[in-house]
């Protein structure tokens, strides 16, 4: 069955500029600008008069269309977040016995990091940083990085990169729970 009309409103604070054309979304605000298409997906928007409200549209959709309607509500959300607060994530470093090593180089203008002595291995895991997330290793923590950046997207993908690459092979994962893992998810601009 299919519902005539759906809508889901987006309220834009103050300090942040929207624009939208041909359901390609554009957020601006203190902390950067971010854009991201829509274009795959049968929906509207509409900017109200005083461009304090953004509207998510859909006629006559199904039943998964119209959730995704909240799924793109969710983005935009999360854009606005990441130009006015930014996204930090913490990860610890688990170890029994090899201390696990990492740092971070520049390869072909990038940003790389660099894993050594997981579970004692001679090889070097080497996970290369999306644009426009950024390393640094906390001095006041032992054994924790943090990931930053004004896209959602690319800071937990990172992280997600760098977790998987310290997956335990060959081994019983109940005994061995070496890796590096995300510790916590907060904003860049803290309140």
């Amino acid at each position: 069955m299919r519902v005539i009309y759906t809508t889901k409103s987006i309220d834009i604070p103050a300090g942040v500029e929207v624009s939208v054309k041909a359901r390609k979304v554009v957020v601006k605000g203190p902390l950067g600008t971010l854009e991201r298409t829509f274009r795959h997906m049968a929906i509207d928007f509409v900017m109200s008069e005083d461009k304090k409200t953004l509207k998510v549209d859909m006629w006559f959709g199904n039943r998964e269309a119209i959730a995704a309607i909240r799924t793109v509500a969710s983005h935009v959300n999360n854009m606005i977040t990441g130009v006015t607060k930014g996204y930090k994530y913490k990860m610890r470093f688990c170890y029994a016995h090899f201390p696990i090593n990492v740092s971070n180089t520049q390869s072909n203008g990038k940003e790389v990091v660099e894993i050594r002595n997981f579970l004692g291995e001679k090889a070097v895991r080497r996970i290369e940083l999306l644009d426009g997330v950024k390393y640094v290793r906390t001095n006041d923590v032992k054994d924790q990085i943090e990931l930053s950046g004004i896209d959602i997207t690319k800071v937990s993908l990172s992280c997600a990169q760098i977790q998987q690459s310290t997956a335990v092979k060959n081994k019983d994962i109940r005994k061995f729970l070496d890796g590096i893992y995300v510790s916590e998810k907060g904003s860049m601009i803290e309140e």
